[in-house]
C-alpha cells in the first residue's frame, strides 16, 4: 500500500459556465508571462527601454507554440496520421503536445523578425530573456500533471505521482515517476546557474542563452531516459535523447567560439533608444547619461577655447585702441547685458 504521493487533479479543464478553463492552457500562458516579465527586466539592466521585450515576444510567442505542437506532431505522428488516426486532433493543443525544440527553433524565428525589425542585435535579446525562458518551461511542465502525461516508469517512492485509469486512451492507473517535476525544478536550477554565471563572468553575444541550452539539454536527457510515453527509439534511445545530445554540442561548441570571436559583452544592446533618446532626455540608461555628459564637456571646452582666444586678441590690440579701452573697461568692473 502506498503511504505517500502526490495526487493528479481529478480533471484538467474546470468550466466557467460555457467557458473552458484548462489547467494545461493556464500554465503555459503564466510560464509565458513570467518569461516575458523576467526577461523585460533584465533587458533594462543591460540599458535597454522597457517594453522592447514584450513587442518582440509579439512574434516570438505565437512562433514558438506553432513549432512547438509541428514538432510535436512531426515527431509523434500515429495518432495523427497513423492507423485509425484523427487528423483534426493536431490542432487540439489544449489536450497537450509541445516540444520545446520546435518551440525554441521557430520561436528564434520569431524573435529574429522582431529582433531586425527594431534594430536590436539577437544574441543580446537571447541572452536577456534565457532565465526567464527556462522559468516559463518550470511552470509550464505542469500542465503535464493536469492532463496526467508524460510521467516516468512505476515507482513506490515518496514522492511518486498518482496516475487514474484511462480505459479510453489506454492508460493504467498506478504511482509513476513525476518526470514533470523533475523537469520542472530541473528548469528552476538552470535559471539560477544561467543568472549567477552571467553576473559572475559577464557573459554576452548569445552565451547565456547557449549556457541555458546546453544545462537543459543535460537534464532533458536523463528525465527523457525515465519516461514511458511512446516514442520513436534510434539505436535504442529515444528520438529526444538523440536531439539533446545534438543540440548540447552545438550550445557548447557555440559558447567557445563565440568566447574567442566577441569576448566580454556588449555596451549597447538597443542603439536607437542609448543613443538617441536615451542621450537627449536622460532616459535612465548608464550608456545615454554617458553620451550627454560627453556633450556637455565638449561644450564647455569649446566655450575655454573662445575666451582664451579672444583674450590673446585684445592683448594684441594698442592701449589706446577701442578694444584697449574696452579690455581696460572690462578689468574695472565688468559689462552688462
Amino acid at each position: 500500500m502506498d503511504l505517500a504521493f502526490i495526487p493528479s487533479p481529478p480533471t484538467g479543464v474546470v468550466h466557467l459556465g460555457p467557458i473552458p478553463l484548462r489547467g494545461y492552457a493556464f500554465c503555459i500562458i503564466i510560464g509565458v508571462f513570467v518569461g516575458v516579465w523576467l526577461g523585460n527586466k533584465r533587458w533594462v539592466q543591460r540599458g535597454g527601454r522597457s517594453g522592447t521585450v514584450a513587442d518582440i515576444a509579439v512574434w516570438a510567442v505565437p512562433f514558438g507554440l506553432v513549432g512547438g505542437r509541428l514538432y510535436h506532431v512531426i515527431t509523434t505522428y500515429e495518432p495523427y496520421f497513423g492507423e485509425n488516426g484523427h487528423p483534426l486532433d493536431a490542432f487540439k493543443v489544449w489536450q497537450g503536445g509541445l516540444g520545446i525544440w520546435g518551440a525554441v527553433a521557430l520561436g528564434a524565428l520569431g524573435a529574429w523578425i522582431g529582433c531586425r525589425r527594431r534594430g536590436i542585435p539577437m544574441p543580446a535579446y537571447a541572452d536577456a530573456l534565457a532565465p526567464g525562458l527556462a522559468i516559463g518551461q518550470a511552470i509550464g511542465r505542469w500542465g503535464n500533471w493536469f492532463n496526467q502525461e508524460l510521467y516516468g516508469k512505476a515507482t513506490d517512492v515518496p514522492w511518486a505521482l498518482k496516475i487514474n485509469p484511462d480505459p479510453a486512451i489506454g492508460r493504467i492507473g498506478g504511482t509513476y515517476h513525476p518526470t514533470f517535476l523533475y523537469e520542472s525544478l530541473w528548469c528552476l536550477g538552470v535559471a539560477a546557474l544561467v543568472i549567477w554565471a552571467d553576473k559572475r563572468f559577464r557573459l554576452g553575444h548569445g552565451r547565456v542563452f547557449a549556457l541555458y541550452v546546453a544545462a537543459y539539454c543535460a537534464g532533458r536527457a536523463w528525465i527523457e531516459y525515465m519516461r514511458v510515453d511512446e516514442a520513436h527509439h534510434i539505436l535504442g534511445l529515444r528520438l529526444n535523447d538523440w536531439v539533446s545530445l545534438f543540440v548540447f554540442i552545438l550550445a557548447v561548441v557555440y559558447m567557445v567560439v563565440s568566447a574567442k570571436k566577441a569576448p566580454g559583452r556588449e555596451e549597447i544592446v538597443e542603439p536607437e533608444w542609448q543613443l538617441g533618446e536615451g542621450a537627449q532626455d536622460g532616459a535612465g540608461t548608464a550608456e545615454g547619461a554617458e553620451a550627454a555628459k560627453g556633450a556637455k564637456d565638449a561644450e564647455s571646452a569649446k566655450g575655454t577655447e573662445s575666451e582664451e582666444a579672444g583674450a590673446r586678441a585684445a592683448d594684441d590690440e594698442p592701449e589706446g585702441s577701442a578694444s584697449g579701452s574696452a579690455k581696460t573697461a572690462g578689468s574695472s568692473g565688468g559689462t552688462t547685458s
